[in-house]
């Protein structure tokens, strides 16, 4: 766990960095570890528009579900 209270605040141009970095990461995102997740045998998690009351859990066998997490467990709402 990461322990907010430690983390120094940013300035804006450290900020502006920081997401400038990170929209530059995702925008070349081609999904390379989410598919290496899937070929180790684990699931992953993404969130799809299409699904506004939910998170996509999918599994590397293709099957899909809706979840969301409630209380520090994870619920299924339904099959995908």
């Amino acid at each position: 766990m990461v322990d907010f209270a430690k983390l120094e605040p940013m300035t804006d141009a450290e900020e502006r960095r920081f997401v400038s970095v990170v929209a530059a990461a995702l925008a070349d995102d081609h999904g390379d570890e989410a598919k290496r997740h899937l070929a180790a045998g684990r699931p992953i998690y993404y969130s799809d528009d299409r699904f506004g009351d939910g998170i996509v859990k999918e599994y590397p066998d293709g099957r899909r579900q809706l979840v969301v997490f409630r209380d520090d467990a994870e619920v299924v709402l339904r099959a995908l």
